[in-house]
Order: structure tokens, then sequence, then C-alpha cells
């Protein structure tokens, strides 16, 4: 869980219930994810944030202790499975370390990824 328990009820509360340092990070984080979505709403969902896209969720991101989390990595994904397994995580998310650079071009490419799913299974929905 988040290290803030603070439910927040926008992006800005959210971040503000961090330490600075975390704060500059996932203020990094958000910034990327708005300049790679630039038509998402942004949201609050299961406590954390998140970007929609079409009434659908396109990618969440979250604040801990030791690292900031993206969720749903696309750890399977041959474009990006070499360069995620150099982070922890489940499955379905990446972690990045707080002491360590955020790779702000992979974080951008993960959210135009999600971005195009998004908007594939929008067209699909439209068109079935």
């Amino acid at each position: 869980m988040a290290i803030t328990s603070l439910k927040a009820s926008d992006i800005d509360e959210y971040i503000a219930g961090f330490p600075e340092t975390t704060q500059k990070l996932l203020n990094k984080v958000r910034a990327t994810f708005r300049k790679a979505i630039p038509k998402a709403e942004e949201a609050i969902s299961y406590g954390i944030p998140t970007f929609k896209l079409n009434g659908k969720h396109v990618i969440y991101f979250a604040g801990y202790k030791n690292h900031i989390s993206v969720y749903p990595a696309p750890r399977e994904n041959p474009a990006f499975k070499k360069e995620l397994a150099a982070y922890k995580g489940g499955k379905g998310t990446v972690q990045f370390p707080n002491d360590k650079p955020l790779p702000i071009e992979l974080i951008s490419r993960m959210a135009t990824f999600r971005m195009q799913l998004n908007l594939k299974e929008t067209n699909k929905s439209k068109k079935g």
C-alpha cells in the first residue's frame, strides 16, 4: 500500500501526502503521463492516481517508501520485456527505486503503449 494513508480526492492531494523527494518523483511520472496521454482525464481510483481515456483506466502510479510503482506494466510485451526485467515488480507492476533516476523515456513509452491499447479496445467496442 502507498505510504500515504490519506484518502486523497485528487492527484494533487495524493502527491502532497508524501515527503518532498517522493513528491518530485511522483510529479515527474504525472508530467510524463500528461505528455504521453494529453487527452486523458486524471482521477483517483483504488486510492491511487490514474489516467483515464474514453471512460477506461489507462495507467496508474503510486508512491511507496522505497519506490514508485506503475501499473499495469507490459512486462510480457517483447518491446518492454528486457528493459522491465531490470526492475522489481509483479506480473503487471514495475517498481522504480526512489534512489535512482526515473527512466522517463521508458515510462513515457509504457503510457503510450497503454493508451494505444485503450484506443484499440474503444474502437473495437464501437464496431461491435
